[in-house]
């Protein structure tokens, strides 16, 4: 059976191009979104979330901000705002940006935008939790469930 080619591009770089993908979970815009081998075209919005790609039993987590993916004929082209391995994950600033938005959505000033701490409090999180996944992956423990 065939398998899937994958890109997952920014505006800024190509993030990840592999053949040969057995799986590719998505956080698609109305929950999780799996694509397998001769999965029907599908052009689709995806949102912020943990993006994990399966090859040979290999598993890459990847935190997304957003954007669009494509599947056409086992080609799966993904448009991110921004994507992120977890092994490039700074730690140490994603723990720093999760400490400034909380303290910003504490502090209750009427100056602050919500909205923004929020997404930043969401993208930070977010960013830690593909960092986790990679460790966890690393030292062989089983996945979580998606559901």
């Amino acid at each position: 059976m065939p398998k899937l080619s994958v890109d997952i591009v920014t505006a800024e770089k190509l993030v990840f191009s592999e053949e040969d993908v057995d799986l590719l979970v998505v956080p698609g815009i109305e929950g999780q979104l799996g694509v397998l081998s001769l999965h029907a075209p599908l052009l689709t919005m995806i949102q912020p979330g943990i993006l994990r790609v399966v090859k040979g039993g290999e598993e890459t987590a990847m935190a997304i901000t957003g954007g669009f993916i494509e599947v056409r004929e086992n080609r799966v082209t993904i448009l991110a705002d921004a994507a992120e391995r977890g092994e490039e994950i700074d730690v140490a600033r994603a723990e720093e940006a999760r400490r400034r938005a909380e303290e910003r959505l504490a502090s209750r000033e009427a100056t602050i935008d919500v909205v923004k701490a929020e997404m930043a409090l969401k993208r930070a999180l977010m960013r830690l939790k593909a960092v986790e996944q990679t460790r966890r992956r690393r030292r062989g423990a089983p996945p979580p469930p998606t559901g």
